[in-house]
């Protein structure tokens, strides 16, 4: 309960810094993520010592992860708000595409009797995914906010089940 109840506090902490000074905890997620993927990075590389199965992608996935944290950390010294807002489009671009293809998955099985409902799902998950992938830096700088609200959404989520949880 205690967790939940914790990761919910810090979640509308979050999105409420996200909504009153966007610039700056965008800022500070992308040095997150820099770190984390440098961190993941050597993990995944340490844990070759340890469990030598599918070592090629532990090995490629552990490489790609260190060259990724430190080039986001070295571009946040650099240009702190140009790599902010670099790392937001990157994102907007793979929702984008996850779009598209989770689009055409879905115009494929309607093909295959889906029925017409998911056909049109598909159609527009495709438009609003080519339409994310046009304008991704400027749905990248929307993002915090949108972000904000998930966070603010999912943390009062998060504390009214551990109290559900608590009573039962």
């Amino acid at each position: 309960m205690v967790d939940a109840a914790h990761h919910g506090i810090l979640a509308i902490i979050v999105g409420l810094l996200l909504f009153t000074n966007p610039a700056m905890t965008s800022a500070w997620i992308a040095w997150f993520i820099g770190i984390y993927w440098l961190i993941s990075g050597v993990m995944h590389l340490v844990s070759l010592f340890i469990d030598r199965t599918l070592w090629g992608w532990k090995l490629f996935i552990g490489i790609l992860g260190i060259l990724a944290g430190v080039v986001v950390l070295e571009a946040m010294v650099q240009a702190p708000l140009l790599t902010t807002i670099g790392l937001a489009s990157i994102y907007v671009w793979v929702l984008g595409l996850q779009g598209v293809i989770f689009g055409i998955m879905q115009i494929v099985l309607a093909f295959q009797g889906g029925g017409w409902g998911v056909g049109i799902l598909g159609l527009l998950s495709i438009v609003f995914g080519g339409l994310l992938i046009a304008n991704a830096v400027q749905a990248s700088l929307v993002l915090p906010w949108v972000f904000g609200a998930f966070a603010i959404v999912g943390g009062i989520a998060a504390i009214v089940m551990a109290f559900q949880l608590r009573k039962a």
